[in-house]
């Protein structure tokens, strides 16, 4: 053994814990026997991709699933959106022998950060998705960045950051082919196809939705570029992604439907005041 190698085994030793109790043993072999009897039941029973086809044709025609599967937030004064963590999940469960979860591995007070990582496996291809990121215990707010000292802030900081990293995990071991399938599919039950009711109709009850909000619907037109009468499937289907995102707190009405710029014009006109200066009339002669 030469000199590199004995430093080595002197730091390892300095590092590992003097002591390992029982229940670290235990907890180690359980976690080294679940993995290999995954294996083993991914093996003995593969997914059977005909019929996870079908489940997920029926579960992303149901409207429940389908309000959830899209999410939209505000980034750098635009808005971001996407598939959801509760698609991605559902699509998980349904392809079927695929392990994923988020753990936090260490929790730094002082330096107010988390270590966490977000993992995706199928088990059955062997092809496994890992991210290990920090997350600081901090919170952007329009007063500035604001550091969080209650715990229930900080786990549900956590959550939130990992259910990001979580989707993408997930996404990265699923076919693309199926994610794509079953998104159009969810886009089409948020549209209203099948649902038996007239386009006219599903329109009118998407306006009286955003009333409640206190949405116009002019403000509705403005927000798809067109009149409520030219509204299509898809203009639907936003329309109500839109209304589950305020609902779920992901965006404000504010920021949705922003407020018009009035020009000093307008502003004029509407005062009733001319625009221009008017003449004195010429004397009688």
């Amino acid at each position: 053994m030469n000199t590199t190698d004995i430093a080595t085994t002197d730091l390892q030793a300095q590092l590992a814990p003097s002591r390992i109790g029982q229940a670290t043993v235990v907890e180690q072999s359980r976690a080294i026997a679940e993995v290999q009897a995954a294996i083993v039941v991914a093996q003995q029973c593969p997914r059977n991709i005909t019929a996870a086809i079908a489940e997920m044709r029926e579960v992303c025609g149901q409207m429940s699933l389908a309000k959830k599967a899209f999410f939209r937030f505000p980034r750098a004064g635009q808005t971001v959106s996407g598939l959801s963590i509760h698609l991605a999940r559902e699509l998980a469960r349904i392809w079927g022998n695929t392990a994923y979860g988020v753990n936090e591995m260490r929790r730094d007070d002082t330096a107010a950060e988390s270590e966490m990582q977000a993992y995706a496996w199928d088990v059955q291809r062997n092809t496994r998705v890992a991210s290990t990121f920090i997350v600081p215990h901090k919170r952007d707010t329009k007063q500035g960045v604001k550091v969080l000292g209650d715990l229930r802030d900080i786990y549900e900081n956590n959550a939130n950051n990992g259910a990001r990293r979580l989707r993408e995990a997930i996404f990265s071991v699923l076919p693309n082919w199926f994610i794509e399938e079953a998104e159009e599919l969810c886009q089409a039950t948020l549209s209203g196809k099948g649902s038996g009711k007239p386009l006219k109709q599903r329109a009118a009850d998407a306006v009286g939705a955003f009333e409640k909000f206190g949405v116009t619907v002019d403000q509705l037109e403005d927000k798809l570029g067109r009149e409520s009468g030219k509204w299509t499937e898809k203009d639907l289907g936003e329309l109500l992604v839109i209304h589950g995102s305020i609902k779920n707190g992901e965006v404000t009405v504010e920021q949705e439907f922003p407020a018009k710029k009035v020009t000093a014009e307008e502003l004029t006109a509407a005062a009733g005041e001319p625009t221009a200066p008017l003449t004195e009339p010429e004397p009688a002669s």
